[in-house]
């Protein structure tokens, strides 16, 4: 008898298929949301789940599955997990890292080229009929071009998008807790600066860290004010990093140019007050969202839950002393 896993949320055919190669598949193609008293019922005869940020894997959810034995995020994150939880109860939990570093990094990079032209505002103008002909200085945006771009997170992603400034001749700064080597550093022309000269250099700051209760609103108003009025934020990383609050107001009083939002407290609820807003390029979690990277996500923690109740090490393990 095939053992019993979970699919929490709708993925590719082709990933249900492998994975019932190997399991008895329980899956949520309907995509209904199941939150915690959904994922209770589901898991109760369960030993592994391919479960999504959305997904709150709670203690109280990993008691109420006494068979589980691996949970599987289809994501880089893994806020949503309990992890203390899982090794408690033995239970292995993976990510998803690397395959989706590039397709968010392009996203970081649509975001900041959206902000710093208007390109939002300037196409909502441009289908309500506004435009009546061409004036010179009709939709001034920055330059991004020899601008000083500013990390805060620095991990594969962030090195990702360091790379790309090159062609537009950019200053990269970073701020993270350890810096990284040299050969790294120069890999990405990049140069480590404590978080109040990243602060006040950017041009563009593009915030790329995992969410943490450390880390909530982390850039909050004290922050905000650092930054030059010129400057731009950009948020593809997690909601809850960012002050949502704060970030509106100084957006609302100039004291901030611009903002590429990808990610919000909340979700998928978010502040109204960016809605009133015409200097923000807004995207609904959108990250790594392209056909290939969502298939490699999706394929990668299928691996890692075949692999995990294999009776072998996943590739992916977060938490590996439940192995010792």
């Amino acid at each position: 008898m095939k053992a019993k896993v979970l699919v929490s949320r709708a993925v590719f055919p082709e990933v249900i298929a492998r994975l019932r190669e190997h399991f008895d598949v329980d899956d949520n193609q309907a995509d209904v949301i199941l939150g915690v008293e959904g994922l209770k019922a589901r898991l109760a005869d369960k030993v592994g789940a391919l479960t999504a940020a959305t997904d709150p894997l709670t203690a109280e959810v990993i008691a109420a599955a006494p068979k589980l034995k691996a949970v599987c995020n289809f994501a880089v994150g893994y806020n949503n997990i309990d992890l203390a939880a899982c090794t408690g109860a033995g239970v292995m939990a993976t990510n998803t890292p690397g395959v989706l570093d590039d397709t968010t990094a392009d996203l970081a990079w649509a975001l900041l080229m959206a902000t710093a032209r208007r390109l939002p505002a300037a196409e909502r103008w441009l289908r309500n009929g506004e435009w009546k002909g061409w004036e010179f200085v009709q939709w001034l945006g920055t330059d991004v071009h020899h601008a000083t771009l500013g990390i805060l997170g620095m991990g594969r992603i962030g090195q990702t998008v360091a790379r790309r400034a090159l062609g537009f001749d950019m200053k990269v700064i970073y701020h993270k807790r350890t810096p990284l080597s040299a050969e790294t550093e120069a890999a990405c022309r990049a140069t480590w600066v404590d978080k109040a000269t990243l602060l006040r250099e950017s041009d563009f700051l593009v915030l790329l860290l995992p969410y943490s209760p450390e880390n909530h609103h982390l850039i909050g108003a004290a922050e905000l004010a650092l930054m030059k009025p010129t400057a731009h934020l950009i948020n593809v990383a997690r909601g809850g990093i960012v002050d949502d609050e704060a970030l509106i107001s100084a957006l609302r009083e100039g004291r901030l140019s611009g903002a590429g939002l990808d990610v919000y407290e909340g979700e998928p609820k978010f502040n109204p007050g960016f809605l009133e807003l015409d200097n923000v390029a807004l995207t609904p979690h959108i990250g790594s969202s392209s056909r290939a990277t969502r298939m490699a996500m999706a394929m990668t923690a299928a691996d890692n839950l075949i692999a995990a109740l294999a009776g072998q090490r996943p590739p992916n393990l977060l938490n590996p002393e439940v192995v010792k």
